[in-house]
């Protein structure tokens, strides 16, 4: 029998290369990816024209006047406002997404507070407010957002070829009927804030400065019975000022009337000047309306800015949208509280006192020096 021997390991040399191990690649690190729910935030943000145009749709069908206190079903719904069953339960599953209505275990829908607000003979409506901020020329003037930060300036010129009011007076009649409406709506449910907020004592005249239809004047006066009041804004405007003001109206006896534009100059001597919501134009003609108050006021008088503001945390998502749409249409913008701080001072007012009027309001106390 052969016996073979195990051959032996050589020996190394320096000759004899020394075997390695293969090399281990090198962990190449890996950035996480987002949060799931951000990623998800920010979908739902891009396709929030959507949602937009969702609830313009429910508002211009008038689905939620057609719903009453007990749940429906998109057919019989569909039936009510004259639309189709199935694409209209496509919007109302939407909009229940967002608490714009809900929907039942059984698929019918009802009402939330907010889709309360989309009926026309609810107190709170916001109705022509949704509409207004979603008429077609929103659509096309969005789009160009990025050309409007970089001039700084509107865009609707290039758009359609003339100014902001004068297209929506010249030829976009249904927008401007909207407009109207939605600032109707908007000064009359902040008109009573106001009218709660400002003491009148000792004010004999109070002017409502580009007052638009003066319902901040007339519920002053509905509180106030001993004063007398006057209304400024362009004549068109003031031509359809609120009934109670004109002739024939409760308080036309102690309300005067004068047309006029505010940025040329104010024929009204008053001992309280209120001022809500017009200071949106370029500075030069912030300016100058706070100037006018000034040439026509005595010293002492009151002037009470009201005003939005992008810097309020509570109401941000909101103004600072506002903000952006009056870049867009107007050149304009909001006010952070700094800014219109700054305006008043520059015009020669003297601040007073900053105070909330409702979640979407402030008031800025002022005296004409002297």
């Amino acid at each position: 029998m052969t016996t073979v021997s195990p051959t032996p390991t050589p020996t190394p040399t320096a000759s004899t290369p020394t075997p390695t191990a293969a090399p281990v690649p090198a962990t190449v690190p890996v950035a996480p990816g987002p949060a799931p729910q951000s990623a998800m935030r920010l979908r739902e943000i891009v396709f929030g024209a959507a949602i937009a145009a969702a609830v313009r749709a429910a508002a211009r069908l008038g689905v939620a006047d057609a719903l009453g206190d007990s749940p429906a079903t998109a057919a019989e719904l569909a039936a009510a406002v004259g639309a189709e069953p199935q694409p209209l339960h496509r919007l109302l599953r939407a909009l229940s997404c967002y608490g714009v209505f809900a929907q039942t275990e059984d698929g019918r829908f009802l009402h939330t507070d907010m889709s309360r607000m989309l009926r026309e003979d609810d107190p709170h409506s916001l109705r022509y407010i949704s509409l207004w901020c979603t008429e077609p020329w929103t659509w096309q003037a969005w789009p160009r957002l990025d050309d409007a930060v970089r001039s700084g300036g509107s865009v609707f010129q290039e758009l359609y070829g003339k100014g902001f009011f004068d297209y929506l007076h010249q030829d976009a009649h249904e927008s401007a009927h909207v407009f109207n409406q939605a600032m109707t709506t908007s000064s009359t449910q902040s008109a009573l804030d106001v009218a709660e907020l400002l003491d009148l004592t000792a004010v004999r005249v109070v002017a409502d400065i580009g007052g638009g239809q003066g319902h901040v004047l007339a519920s002053l006066l509905e509180k106030h019975p001993d004063v007398r009041g006057v209304l400024l804004d362009l004549p068109g405007v003031a031509a359809k000022a609120d009934p109670r003001l004109r002739e024939g109206g409760p308080l036309a006896g102690r309300t005067r009337i004068v047309p006029g534009d505010c940025r040329e100059a104010i024929p009204v001597e008053a001992d309280m000047y209120i001022i809500k919501n017009i200071l949106e134009w370029d500075d030069d003609s912030t300016c100058r309306t706070l100037r006018n108050v000034i040439a026509a006021a005595r010293p002492g008088a009151r002037v009470v800015v009201i005003e939005n503001l992008v810097d309020d945390t509570p109401s941000m998502k909101f103004t600072t949208a506002m903000d952006l749409m009056l870049l867009l249409n107007v050149g304009g913008a909001k006010h952070t509280r700094d800014s219109l701080v700054s305006r008043m001072s520059q015009a020669g007012l003297e601040l007073r006192e900053i105070r909330p009027v409702n979640a979407y309001l402030h008031a800025f106390e002022c005296t004409v020096p002297g």
